[in-house]
């Protein structure tokens, strides 16, 4: 079998907090607890599992999911009305505009616990 991404643990100070934002901003669902997890998962197979740990633990990480065309406005339009800050850069600098690199369109946003998430309607490489 090839190497494939199956899960990542996403440390967060609220896991039903931050579980139900992304899944919400991605028009995702949370699945049923796993042990100390709380998952969210996509469209590849990929979850991204949630867990409590206290706030000294939290280091923000990098999470970029590449959507379609019609989702990524769909999901610019839903971060806007929950009044979250996109961006169009990893450093969050350029606020309230969107990038257009690699021929695609992306943006970046903080999630509850400061973790950078990126949406992009074409992948890098």
């Amino acid at each position: 079998m090839p190497v494939q991404l199956n899960h990542t643990i996403v440390v967060a100070t609220d896991k039903r907090r931050s579980a139900a934002f992304l899944a919400h901003v991605l028009g995702l669902t949370v699945g049923a607890p796993y042990g100390p997890f709380l998952p969210v998962g996509t469209a590849n197979g990929v979850t991204l599992d949630f867990w409590d740990a206290p706030e000294e633990r939290v280091t923000p990480q990098h999470y970029a999911f590449l959507v379609e065309e019609a989702e990524f406005d769909a999901i610019v339009d839903r971060l806007r009305g929950a009044e979250v800050t996109v961006y169009a850069d990893p450093d969050r600098r350029v606020a309230g505009r969107i990038n257009t690199w690699n021929g695609g369109r992306g943006a970046f946003f903080a999630d509850p616990d400061g973790h950078n998430m990126e949406i992009i309607t074409r992948p890098y490489t």
